[in-house]
């Protein structure tokens, strides 16, 4: 099964590389060491795009001319390759034997280059984004991208593509699943399971007609043009069908500890982390033949693979030596403990592919690490939404999803002072689902509900609150920038609380434009939810303790099964940052009859909630509905399938009473509910309500918007909706 698409052009966007500002935790006492490690990051890219743009001019003579796209970075350094009895990096830039024959260019400007990558599991999609950046970063050429994927992968990357909408990039999903049976009887003891395998039957599972391909680990970091390395497929010779870098460690010369017996290997054997496959060449080889023998053979001895794939493909090369190119050592510098890799290069300026092939990742040894963790936290937190850089002189396939976007966008007006708020609408946010392991299924009695919320980094320290006052799942949408998404992490990762709960959906919508886009946020949270119904709330709210039991209860009891029902929790709130928060409702009447508890808003807007009618609830013992007001804004439950909220209200205002009334136009009936509450806790202004507090122009703005969706109302439910526009003239 393989699902592909394609990315269209895109507005061409600035590129700059600049160090980001490294945890000091990290780099305590280091302060002088850590600015030449950035001062070198900076002057290896600037020659790198002196170098581009030197290469983009035309040749001065034939003689003069340089393959394009093969070898165009790092071209004029001297690569010493010690250790690997290569100079590959120098020959490939020089036209030997004086010969009047011009060079053809080892990579066409246009062609098409194919990446192949194993990536299972919430972990793996997430570090493999910083790969694809670094690759992205330097490249000049389309890219098709071919993922072999979990489900879980699958869900995850589709949508990060689908939504930074890259040029030139496309992208195919091959089913995991589907080639487990093929590796499954292979024993193996490698920290990466039976997705460590599945490099072995690519030939079988890639498309018959792709005739080669570069195959990565996800813990790969570039740091030059992927051109370059695609061009080493020309220097393939004879029955060579494999592009192998020599593993950096002693493991397959077995003198790391005592009684160590690795797989047979050639030497120091080669490290499968940077693969060259041949795949046309390797089909007529009879590859699956080959390898399954020579694994059979090997597993009756040595019962199982320690290095998953690694060790069947250097079994392999040992009977076959033939079937291997050597690549010089700087294709894959390995970081892994027990490696050499400082043996095999000069500078590290002469670096193309770093490979954290670690379980310690950044913590290695190595007298440069600090180098390398300066390049790779460089492409962790650099903003993806600069890398929708468009390939001139590259045709791209056409997009009609896109086509239709910017046909939308060509007929705003741009001279109309709501101008930007009507773009933000139609804006395409970058979004990485599931940030985080997720680990959850709803329960079987059909009553589950998922608590929906969105947040930005200055709400971040709610999350654990909400954690302990609701036991079940959450769906979250994070809007953040690139930096900010691993700030994130690392405070998620250092949380118990967080780390404790495997029933949280982190989903990250990455910052673009100048407005918070709250409905887009709540859509995204929304779209996450697997379970039959849905709470509604806003992550500066702490639901009671219970609450989760007490909607699922609610389910049955009012039958929500059968009948569209929004379920209102009403909302109260405290000045106060430290509140003993109340155990039952008879505790809450209390505070609130002592002013330290106060209903929602009442001060400054006491339409939002009013229609709850408090002071029936005050008695209630029983569910009572309550009629639809204009500007009522409750918290509900509501049913999966209920409608998303409207995109056009961004920032400040309007954003949930538009879904209110929404759900009012669908003859939602609201009931609220006698035993539940929420409290609103105390936090300094948002940015938007300032806006909106301080600009004439941005309120202006937010009331033609809102008399629009009125209007829209009017078309899409006709009479019924004119009370809409006859309670908001009289409220």
């Amino acid at each position: 099964r393989r699902l592909s698409f394609s990315y269209p052009r895109s507005i061409v966007k600035p590129l700059t590389l600049s160090p980001l500002e490294l945890q000091s935790s990290t780099l305590v006492g280091r302060g002088g060491e850590r600015e030449a490690l950035e001062l070198r990051v900076r002057a290896v890219e600037e020659e790198n795009q002196a170098l581009r743009r030197e290469l983009s001019r035309p040749p001065r003579s034939p003689s003069a001319r340089l393959p394009s796209g093969g070898h165009h970075a790092n071209q004029s350094r001297t690569h010493s390759e010690e250790g690997t009895g290569d100079s590959e990096g120098q020959k490939a830039a020089v036209v030997r034997n004086g010969s009047d024959c011009v060079q053809q260019p080892a990579v066409d400007k246009c062609e098409t280059i194919h990446v192949a990558i194993v990536c299972a599991g919430y972990n793996a999609s997430r570090d493999v984004v910083t790969l694809v950046k670094s690759v992205l970063f330097h490249r000049r050429n389309p890219l098709h991208f071919h993922f072999i994927t979990d489900s879980i992968a699958q869900h995850i990357l589709s949508s990060l593509f689908h939504t930074w909408m890259v040029p030139a990039v496309k992208v195919n999903f091959y089913d995991a699943d589907e080639l487990k049976s093929e590796v499954s009887w292979i024993p193996n003891k490698h920290y990466s399971g039976i997705y460590g395998l599945m490099k072995l039957v690519l030939t079988k599972t890639l498309p018959s007609d792709l005739q080669r391909v570069i195959v990565l680990d996800t813990d790969i970091t570039f740091a030059t043009d992927i051109a370059e390395l695609w061009a080493v497929f020309h220097k393939f010779r004879g029955q060579q069908v494999l592009g192998l870098v020599e593993n950096q460690s002693d493991w397959y010369l077995g003198n790391l500890w005592k009684n160590h017996r690795p797989w047979p290997a050639l030497g120091r054997g080669f490290n499968t982390g940077v693969i060259l496959l041949l795949l046309d060449r390797l089909r007529k080889l009879r590859w699956e033949q080959m390898w399954r023998l020579t694994a059979e053979r090997e597993l009756m001895s040595m019962l199982s693979t320690s290095l998953a794939d690694q060790d069947i493909f250097n079994a392999v090369i040992k009977q076959n030596p033939f079937l291997v190119h050597q690549l010089p050592c700087f294709w894959n510098v390995q970081l892994s403990d027990h490696t050499r890799s400082e043996k095999c290069y000069k500078d590290v300026s002469d670096l193309k592919v770093i490979h954290w092939n670690s379980p310690k990742k950044l913590r290695v040894k190595n007298k440069h690490v600090e180098f390398f963790r300066n390049l790779y936290l460089t492409f962790l937190e650099y903003d993806g939404n600069l890398l929708r850089r468009e390939l001139f002189g590259c045709p791209s396939e056409t997009d009609h999803n896109s086509e239709n976007l910017q046909k939308t966008l060509s007929e705003l007006d741009e001279d109309d002072p709501c101008y930007e708020f009507r773009r933000e609408r139609f804006t395409v946010h970058r979004t990485h689902l599931y940030f985080l392991h997720y680990e959850y299924e709803a329960a079987s009695d059909n009553t589950d509900v998922t608590l929906v919320a969105q947040l930005s980094m200055d709400r971040l320290q709610m999350l654990e609150a909400i954690c302990k006052h609701w036991e079940g799942p959450i769906s979250l949408a994070l809007y953040l920038s690139d930096a900010e998404a691993q700030q994130f992490l690392r405070y998620a990762q250092g949380s118990d609380v967080l780390m404790s709960r495997g029933n949280v959906g982190y989903h990250i919508v990455y910052k673009e434009g100048q407005f918070y886009p709250v409905n887009l946020l709540r859509n995204v949270a929304m779209q996450q939810v697997n379970t039959p119904y849905m709470f509604l709330s806003d992550i500066d709210f702490l639901p009671m303790y219970g609450l989760y039991e007490y909607l699922r209860k609610s389910v049955v009891q009012l039958d929500m099964a059968n009948a569209k029902k929004a379920l209102v929790v009403p909302a109260f709130e405290t000045l106060r940052y430290r509140l003993s928060y109340p155990k039952s409702k008879a505790e809450l009447l209390s505070q609130l009859d002592m002013g330290t508890l106060f209903t929602f808003r009442y001060h400054v807007w006491t339409k939002g909630h009013a229609p709850t009618n408090f002071a029936k609830w005050r008695t209630a013992t029983t569910a009572y509905r309550v009629q639809w007001e204009a500007d009522f804004e409750p918290y509900v439950m509501v049913r999966r399938d209920s409608p998303e909220y409207d995109r056009r209200f961004v920032g400040f205002g309007w954003n949930k009473v538009a879904h209110i009334m929404e759900l009012d136009a669908q003859e939602f009936e609201f009931v609220v509910l006698p035993n539940a509450y929420m409290i609103h806790m105390p936090h300094a202004p948002s940015f938007d309500i300032t806006k909106f507090r301080s600009n004439k122009q941005y309120r202006i703005c937010l009331k033609t918007l809102k008399e629009e969706f009125q209007q829209n109302m009017s078309r899409r439910y006709g009479f019924a909706a004119l009370k809409y526009m006859t309670a908001e003239n009289n409220s």
